[in-house]
């Protein structure tokens, strides 16, 4: 069975960004393709922060977009 492409997006602080390296890394261990465009994907996984009003409103403006 054919793996889906996956396409990473990291929102807010320095540890957002080590987290979605984690989660990259994994992904690419575990045989899922990794999208370079989120057009390319078959899934999209935003990380970010929850917890500042901004960045809520940045998440929820790029997840629409």
């Amino acid at each position: 069975m054919k793996k889906q492409a996956v396409y990473f997006v990291s929102l807010g602080c320095p540890k957002n960004r080590v987290d979605t390296e984690v989660m990259l890394g994994l992904s690419a261990r575990e045989g899922f393709p990794i999208a370079r465009a989120p057009e390319d994907a078959d899934a999209i996984v935003v990380n970010h922060c929850g917890f500042i009003g901004e960045a809520k409103e940045e998440s929820v403006d790029t997840i629409l977009e």
